[in-house]
């Protein structure tokens, strides 16, 4: 197929096996974006659609921004790859700069990979590496929460609480994973924040830590808050406890800030805006506005001392990385977002602009089958009633709202709204304005 053909539907979607997707459903009646400009995607039927998750949370500063594109092809011009292993590339060292001045506290030393699913598997090897370094290799086991989601290696999808990846993935997930239970409890309707009750819920890992020994436990993973299962906004004192009780133990904290990272909650990480610090932090998507692949792990000072100091001189530390790690075409990328960040104020623009969202979103708590919506900072998740199946009435809600103009992430039965950050207020009132449309054109079908 000829490039001048892209924008149409090709001759064959056979042939393509589509992530995460009902195949047979989408190639019956297919979906396919053309152009993407600031905040609006172009469809191949010549359709607009406001983007209302930021491409798949990854796209905060809008699309088709020239900064970006101008860094990576003037970057390619000077030099497309470089060997990550035992060799080096200055912007890659400049980058990493960039961000541990970003990042709370001592979280300064800074390991690139290739997107968010292998943050967190990096995160879970530099959490058993530092407790060999320590002489503690018999803490193997890791925590994660109900509802989470943390990539689809084995490692990130072990320690995830998806319940369709965990059934489907069963006989080969990593071993010594248990599961604390997800933060949403039946009184948690319609609230804009942080729900006041549920804190308790952070005992989950004191009574692990009974049941397996703490002593063997490396580390503990939580998204600050529940992404891509639906907005799970933590109680207020729910992170502050899990800290405490892992300080108690000794083990980890990982924050998963894959989406929350980079102004999502208002605060350039949600570590800083609920002012618990974890000992690692993972991130990606926003890192490069979505445009090239990219994830990052920033870790504490003494996890990297500890690791290194333990290896004689000469010797390779860490056994891990990847063919892509810090790329000179992801590094300029993550470079002109960061000028970006800091040009435009991004972080402010963020939290001045999520008052007006939260107070839009919940308007829609009138519509008949709109069950709860949970709301922080910029994001915002919509449960709609249950309809025959687990996930049915999500996915026909979503094929109705993209007819009536607006594109989002669907969970299950929740619909996932984290809109741009460079949007204005009357772009906000389009995404509600087409939201109600769109269920409500559902509701009568």
């Amino acid at each position: 197929m000829s490039t001048n053909n892209r924008t149409n539907i090709p001759n064959s979607l056979n042939e393509y096996w589509m992530p995460f997707t009902s195949n047979k459903d989408f190639k019956k009646n297919p979906r396919l974006i053309t152009e993407a400009k600031g905040v609006y995607l172009k469809t191949h039927e010549g359709g607009t659609l406001i983007d209302a998750s930021s491409g798949l949370f990854c796209n905060p500063l809008g699309h088709g921004r020239k900064e970006i594109t101008d860094a990576i092809s003037k970057q390619l011009d000077k030099l497309d790859y470089a060997l990550p292993f035992q060799q080096g590339f200055g912007g890659t060292f400049e980058l990493s700069s960039r961000i541990a001045q970003k990042t709370p506290e001592d979280l300064n030393k800074i390991f690139f990979t290739i997107c968010g699913s292998t943050a967190v598997e990096t995160a879970i090897k530099i959490a058993i590496a530092y407790f060999r370094a320590k002489g503690d290799a018999k803490r193997f086991r890791f925590v994660g929460r109900e509802r989470g989601y943390h990539g689809m290696n084995i490692g990130s999808l072990t320690v995830g609480g998806m319940v369709n990846n965990i059934k489907t993935f069963a006989s080969i997930l990593m071993p010594g994973v248990q599961h604390m239970r997800h933060t949403l409890l039946p009184e948690h309707k319609f609230i804009k924040g942080q729900p006041d009750t549920g804190e308790e819920l952070a005992d989950d890992l004191e009574r692990i830590c009974t049941n397996f020994g703490g002593e063997n436990i490396a580390a503990c993973i939580v998204e600050p808050i529940g992404g891509s299962t639906g907005v799970l906004v933590p109680p207020k004192g729910y992170l502050q406890r899990l800290k405490k009780i892992c300080d108690k133990h000794g083990i980890l904290l990982i924050f998963d800030e894959v989406i929350t990272g980079w102004g999502r909650t208002g605060s350039v990480f949600a570590a800083q805006e609920f002012g618990v610090t974890p000992d690692i932090i993972t991130m990606a998507k926003a890192t490069t506005n979505g445009v090239v692949p990219m994830g990052v792990v920033a870790c504490r000072e003494k996890i990297y001392d500890t690791i290194v100091d333990a290896a004689p001189d000469g010797a390779i530390e860490l056994f891990h990385g990847y063919t892509y790690s810090g790329i000179p075409i992801a590094v300029a990328a993550g470079l002109a977002v960061q000028d970006i960040f800091e040009k435009e104020d991004i972080f402010n623009r963020a939290k001045n602009l999520a008052p007006y969202f939260q107070d839009a979103i919940h308007t829609l708590k009138d519509l008949d089958c709109v069950e709860n919506i949970r709301s922080y900072g910029l994001m915002a998740g919509i449960d709609v009633r249950m309809k025959d199946r687990p996930g049915k009435a999500g996915y026909e809600v979503y094929k109705h709202c993209y007819k009536a103009g607006v594109n989002f992430k669907p969970t299950g039965d929740a619909l996932i709204i984290t809109p741009p950050f460079v949007c204005e207020k009357k772009h906000i009132d389009e995404i509600v304005e087409k939201l109600r449309t769109g269920i409500n054109n559902y509701l009568k079908a």
